[in-house]
């Protein structure tokens, strides 16, 4: 269940709007499709060129990491048998002209398959299975005026609900309920799932649920507080949530800080 409050206390350009608009808004969404396209690939090169050089990104299983180190782990992870995709169902963007910033809002379904039971833990019966989860990801972006380009600076999402699929249509694990506990509505199965590969999750990201079904508000409301901030130009956002607090408890932020290129 969702609030009907709307989150987000001012309107900046997100349709029509001059040729300078539109196709500044269609240079960010580009940089929003590169993450289903170019990471789901493997396509490193790619990958890599949609982000400025300090850029960080938020991920249930990796926590906050700068660029370079969400790579190396995503090399890691494939390596190890993590197999994650992502489906993109829409995006559009927020730009304020005047200070040349912009938020990429794109809706995407993570979807990840798993084998667990077998030779691993032996609560859970052997069983091939995914988990869908329907999110939306975050982009905080730039144009860089020594490139005349667009980058990408954040990344960080909300995630809205979650589910498992049995790929044989019959089959699904049964998780104890401590295990999907640990973790908000919003990614419960896909916390406890990919905790169960060895994953240390991150149990304090945004959700989009009311707090009645296990979010904290306060998270998903001060995320758009700081993509106000970032789209009126502000050089210190604070986007880290400690990584101690539970997910109903009050966040604690660390400083993130861009300077204007």
């Amino acid at each position: 269940m969702t609030t009907p409050g709307d989150p987000q206390a001012k309107v900046y350009s997100h349709i029509n709007g001059g040729e300078s608009e539109i196709l500044a808004r269609l240079a960010v969404a580009e940089l929003c499709k590169g993450w289903p396209i170019y990471r789901d690939a493997s396509e490193w090169k790619n990958f890599r060129s949609l982000f400025s050089d300090d850029a960080c990104v938020w991920t249930t299983w990796s926590k906050r990491q700068p660029i370079d180190n969400f790579i190396e782990k995503s090399k890691e992870g494939k390596s190890n048998g993590d197999f994650i995709l992502h489906r993109e169902c829409g995006t559009l963007v927020e730009l304020n002209t005047s200070t040349l910033r912009a938020v990429g809002k794109m809706k995407a379904t993570i979807t990840q398959r798993f084998n667990i039971g077998e030779g691993g833990d032996a609560a859970l019966k052997p069983v091939v299975f995914d988990v869908d989860c329907d999110s939306r990801f975050h982009f905080f972006c730039f144009y860089d005026s020594n490139t005349n380009a667009w980058k990408v600076k954040y990344v960080k999402l909300i995630y809205e609900k979650d589910k498992l699929v049995p790929v044989d249509g019959n089959a699904a694990p049964g998780f104890p309920k401590d295990a999907l506990d640990r973790y908000p509505e919003g990614y419960k199965y896909l916390g406890a799932a990919q905790n169960i590969l060895g994953h240390d999750i991150d149990a304090s990201l945004p959700t989009i649920q009311v707090p009645e079904y296990g979010s904290s508000e306060a998270l998903r409301l001060e995320l758009y507080e700081k993509m106000e901030e970032w789209l009126d130009g502000a050089d210190d956002i604070d986007l880290s949530t400690s990584n101690s607090i539970s997910h109903g408890d009050k966040p604690t932020n660390g400083k993130d800080t861009h300077k204007q290129r």
